[in-house]
């Protein structure tokens, strides 16, 4: 027995070098414990009584598992790699059903014929957005254990945030302070807020539905003129949008001095009641016209006022008749997104008390110079990349979502993986999805109709002025006065890096130039704004010329604190 037992652990053969050794065969070698087990005897082999090799296997079973971890992470490597690429091609596809884009130097002349049809061509309806049911992105990456702990480090910082001002508000007074005026004051005046919006949201319901019930009328009737009708009801619309949804609300806002929350508001829903509108028109009116070409039916379809009513609550700004709907409503799904909303207010109220008016109280009572720009930039990408996440978080993701799950809207994808994104151009199309929609299927796409598909960077250049020029807009009626900040961004560095960094752009390295881009811009919105707001209030007018006005105040302002500057 001891030399059989000796023999087992004196018997080692050499490993032999094959291309895949941890598969190499255990009992066709020919080494010498095999060949001791055929002799069966000799005290320096293994005897044929059924014992084996104890370390050999050992240490094979340890080379299996390291072979099988290895090929298990690279097969998933490539199983997600493969599986990501097939999703977005098959979405893509699925999205945008049209031949690819040839580029308009190289488009040929057409011919008059051509022209002709292309004239009374129209983009049938159902070629624009499918919708599909599917999840927020977010959604699916909080279920992940490593995502999740960066929403708690948020959630940490803002309850730093809070025991910071609880502190100092107690050395500062002796006990804690737990008022809130500044929301207060953000948020003034809501009863006309909401009897604004009323009003608003009644007048886009009854008009723009009426208007086109009646047009539809003298389609089918036996009116000599239906294009000079098409002509009246159209023009009727138009003024409409120009004077019932766009004048009237922002007039109200500047006559009453909103606040600007109160301000964002009604100017928000204003903005999205118009592209709603705008909407409903233009994918049912192509259909209706399509009906009195063919006559393929008695009459045409036409929407029923319950699919208006939730098109326009819906969180989509694409008219269609159906959406993919979920079967229940999770009321706790929706308590928890509104909660977050206001938890992401709160979270806002505490960025701009402790980051932002200290510092800016302060900047304002100095003269306009350079170093004092470049700290205030620098100090304000922070605040500015808070605000940043919290606005896209509490809108984008919790607010839609919640509306989207009352209604059981079930396709969520409201915005994509922005954050990863290596060029500006794709940024720009993940960021908020249910804007770039509405721009690319009603404003560059149909452009391009019009244009006969001939200038392409026209039309990309129209976007983002439209966009440039709306978002604009929104801050100076906000905020009351007008400093194109963001404007000079949109159009100059927007447009320089949507063609410097384009889709060709890969790696890491340009996802960090990205966002470093991201964070700078943050910081320059948030600075000079809060300057020009701080330097508006400091030193005021009385009777200001058209000069004046469009000169920005923070150039030349220099005072002490006035009376009303402590609620600010």
């Amino acid at each position: 027995m001891e030399s059989e037992d000796d023999g087992v652990l004196r018997c080692r053969a050499p490993p032999k070098r094959t291309p895949f050794p941890d598969l190499a065969s255990d009992g066709s070698s020919n080494g010498p414990c095999n060949q001791g087990q055929q002799q069966g005897n000799g005290g320096d082999h293994i005897t044929s009584n059924g014992k084996i090799e104890v370390e050999q296997v050992i240490s094979k079973k340890l080379q299996l598992k390291r072979k099988a971890e290895f090929l298990k992470t690279d097969l998933m490597h490539q199983l997600d790699s493969q599986v990501n690429d097939f999703m977005d091609s098959l979405i893509e596809e699925s999205a945008i059903l049209e031949p690819a884009p040839v580029p308009a130097v190289f488009s040929p002349p057409l011919s008059d014929k051509e022209r002709g049809k292309l004239r009374n061509f129209r983009p049938p309806h159902g070629e624009g957005k499918h919708f599909v049911s599917r999840r927020s992105l977010l959604d699916e990456l909080l279920e992940v254990n490593h995502i999740r702990t960066i929403y708690h480090m948020f959630i940490a910082l803002l309850v730093l945030l809070i025991l910071s001002t609880l502190v100092v508000d107690f050395i500062d007074e002796g006990r804690p302070v737990l008022h809130f005026d500044l929301l207060v004051y953000a948020f003034g005046q809501f009863p006309l807020v909401l009897c604004t919006w009323i009003c608003m949201f009644l007048s886009v319901l009854l008009v723009p539905y009426s208007l086109f019930h009646l047009w539809v009328q003298t389609q089918c009737g036996s009116y000599t003129h239906p294009g000079l009708c098409s002509l009246l009801f159209g023009s009727a619309f138009l003024l409409y949008q120009a004077v019932g949804v766009g004048f009237l609300p922002t007039y109200v806002v500047v006559t009453n001095s909103l606040p600007p929350a109160s301000c964002f508001i009604v100017i928000l829903e204003q903005v999205r009641l118009m592209m709603k509108a705008h909407s409903f028109v233009r994918e049912n009116v192509p259909r209706v016209l399509s009906w009195a070409k063919e006559k393929t039916s008695p009459r045409p379809v036409v929407p029923q006022v319950s699919q208006y009513i939730y098109f326009l609550f819906a969180p989509t700004l694409i008219y269609r008749d159906k959406y993919p709907r979920n079967p229940v409503i999770r009321w706790s799904y929706v308590a928890t997104k509104f909660l977050q909303v206001l938890g992401c207010m709160f979270y806002a109220y505490y960025v701009f008390v402790r980051l932002c008016i200290p510092q800016f109280r302060s900047i304002s009572l100095q003269l306009f110079d350079r170093r004092a720009m470049v700290l205030c930039v620098f100090n304000s990408i922070l605040p500015g990349v808070l605000i940043l996440f919290l606005g896209f978080f509490s809108f984008l993701h919790c607010w839609l979502n919640a509306f989207g799950e009352m209604l059981q809207f079930a396709d969520r994808m409201f915005y994509k993986d922005w954050w990863n994104s290596t060029s500006f151009a794709n940024y720009y199309r993940t960021w908020n999805v249910v804007v770039h929609n509405w721009l690319y299927y009603y404003v560059y796409r149909d452009f391009l109709w019009i244009s006969q598909k001939r200038f392409r960077p026209v039309a990309m250049l129209f976007v983002f002025t439209l966009s440039a020029v709306v978002h604009e807009y929104i801050l100076a009626i906000c905020f009351g006065f007008f400093y194109p900040v963001l404007f000079c961004l949109f159009m100059c560095f927007g447009m320089m890096f949507n063609f410097i960094l384009h889709d060709q752009r890969k790696g890491p390295i340009w996802n960090i130039i990205m966002w470093t881009s991201l964070f700078l811009g943050q910081g320059v919105i948030i600075c000079l704004y809060s300057q020009e707001w701080y330097a508006r209030h400091y030193c005021p007018l009385k009777e200001p010329s058209l000069l004046e006005l469009l000169t920005p105040r923070s150039w030349s302002c220099q005072r002490g604190l006035t009376e009303d500057s402590d609620r600010l």
